[in-house]
């Protein structure tokens, strides 16, 4: 799964990497949770960073304080479910990162006692370039207010090798500039949309252990950024 991650790239290497502006400022995000505002490019306005909500609250949903609000999707159910299926189909979105964070549950040593601890990992690319995690968004209508909120929640599959080390899932990290084109392309099939979601490369990928400040969405600073010693 993915439950936390960074986006601390300057504002203008990310505008011009993703060839989009930001509709309002965004600080640096050093431990980035769900039910946050985060930097998201949806397939209705690709030329626009825009500041949505984690947690995805589908727009048919009736009572938002009973609504599960996942974040994340599984990618090999997503045609499965009628919830994503449509999504897949007509509300894609880039969720703009530069690492994350995995939790690797390690058992206690030989004759110990105790519970499995569970030591958080960062996960970035090896050229420590921001990336796009492939995603699904809507927007729900207070019906009473009018207000509207749009959401999203990350896809993810199954691991590579790296990561089968840490957990048995692993976002969605589209490979290139081609495929982040593609996947909010709305004349790209589903088929084909459902083919860029697959496990990014082993040897493009690095991970160290960090501290467990990290398990607090509390502590978001550079700190939580540190390898553990």
């Amino acid at each position: 799964m993915c439950g936390r991650y960074t986006f601390i790239s300057p504002a203008s290497a990310i505008e011009k990497r993703f060839d989009a502006r930001f509709t309002e400022e965004m600080p640096p995000n050093f431990n980035a949770a769900p039910s946050q505002q985060l930097p998201v490019i949806t397939n209705s306005a690709p030329g626009q960073i825009q500041l949505v909500q984690w947690g995805l609250v589908p727009g048919w949903v009736k009572d938002i304080k009973t609504a599960l609000k996942p974040i994340n999707a599984r990618a090999e159910t997503l045609a499965e479910k009628p919830s994503f299926r449509q999504l897949l189909q007509r509300k894609r979105c880039l969720v703009l990162a530069d690492s994350f964070y995995e939790w690797q549950q390690v058992a206690p040593p030989a004759g110990a006692k105790g519970k499995k601890a569970k030591v958080p990992h960062r996960i970035l690319l090896r050229d420590e370039q921001p990336f796009a995690f492939a995603g699904l968004w809507d927007e729900w209508a207070d019906r009473e207010t009018g207000e509207v909120l749009p959401t999203f929640t990350i896809i993810t599959t199954e691991p590579n090798d790296l990561m089968a080390r840490l957990h048995n899932r692993m976002p969605v990290i589209l490979p290139h500039r081609e495929a982040e084109l593609a996947w909010l392309d709305d004349g790209v099939s589903a088929d084909d949309h459902q083919r860029l979601l697959r496990p990014y490369a082993t040897e493009l990928m690095r991970e160290y252990p960090v501290s467990t400040l990290v398990n607090s969405p509390a502590h978001n600073s550079p700190d939580v950024l540190a390898a553990a010693h």
